[in-house]
């Protein structure tokens, strides 16, 4: 099974930096500070981000990008608040708005990270399992990477499709799920990209649900989160940082071969299996509509009190 050792090194950033010869240097034209730490999944959605970094686009805009893998994005929760980690990618918009809804954070979006694409995130069963149709799934064990979140969120509104009961659901981290499934701890896991085909090869695992179904087809999961504050104080940086993303995010869109061979390198998944996981959905704008069919639906399901203009807390 894949092993992925990830910690979150909880450490304070300076604001400063050195800023790189060929690229806007910090100042009237450049970004105000040249150094940021971004805490990161081990997904396929982050695949912009690697791109970014390793084609040098943060180092043309003056930017140094310092990736922190993390395990589950609210783990760096805490440490965006504190001023840690400058921006969480593959933040899980629905932790992040009940969080901004709460005012424990003042959520900003800097881009989008994923929308969700057939098969990039299924609901997966042991080969032998009795559980046959989703159906089936009213009262089982499943496993979520967090608790009423994003993947139980888009879950429940394709079971409400169906007109059939939902799971109880479990919290175990990604990398767990596989053992977690094995040892019947749970009857099925929600996994996305990589685990997700991961899983189907080692355990021979198999599909009962396509997460990226209807009602929930091209919805967002996913982005890069910052503060009001953060943003506020370095627009400039902000700015720089959404023009590398935008970028890369067109080059995974157009050229997927791109996105396959940088998954090896943070998510550790061979070449081979990086050939077949299949990749979710990056846009190079954000939609403030689109993040509304998400906002809508955590309303109707009771994870906000009330309506959000996701249109406020983008960062243009």
């Amino acid at each position: 099974m894949i092993a992925v050792a990830i910690t979150l090194v909880m450490t304070a950033v300076a604001c400063g930096g050195e800023s790189h010869s060929d690229g806007p240097a910090p100042g009237d034209n450049g970004p105000e500070k040249s150094t940021i730490t971004v805490a990161a999944l081990p997904l396929a959605d982050d695949a912009p981000l690697y791109l970014a970094q390793d084609r040098g686009l943060f180092e043309k805009e003056g930017l140094d990008v310092r990736i922190q893998p993390v395990q589950q994005s609210i783990q760096a929760l805490p440490a965006l608040s504190k001023g840690q980690v400058d921006v969480i990618a593959s933040a899980n918009y629905v932790t992040f708005l009940q969080a901004h809804e709460k005012g424990t954070l003042d959520v900003r979006v800097l881009a989008e990270g994923a929308r969700v694409a057939p098969h990039m995130m299924d609901v997966l069963v042991p080969k032998d399992s009795d559980i046959k149709s989703v159906a089936d799934l009213k009262g089982k064990k499943v496993a979520v990477n967090i608790l009423n979140n994003i993947q139980s969120l888009t879950l429940n509104a394709i079971l409400a499709k169906e007109g059939v009961g939902r799971p109880v659901y479990r919290q175990i981290p990604f990398p767990q799920m596989g053992p977690a499934l094995e040892k019947g701890q749970v009857d099925a896991v929600h996994a996305p990209e990589p685990f997700n085909s991961a899983l189907q090869k080692e355990l021979n695992a198999r599909v009962l649900v396509d997460g990226g179904s209807a009602p929930v087809e091209s919805i967002p999961i996913s982005g890069y989160v910052t503060t009001g504050q953060y943003a506020d104080k370095y627009p400039k940086t902000a700015a720089a940082f959404q023009r590398a993303i935008a970028t890369a995010a067109k080059i995974a869109t157009e050229d997927p071969s791109a996105v396959r061979e940088q998954l090896p390198k943070y998510a550790k998944v061979t070449p081979d299996q990086a050939k077949s996981i299949h990749l979710p959905a990056y846009p190079e704008t954000t939609d403030p509509g689109q993040l509304a069919r998400l906002t809508e639906l955590m309303e109707k399901q009771g994870l906000l009190k009330k309506p959000v203009d996701p249109a406020t807390l983008l960062v243009k």
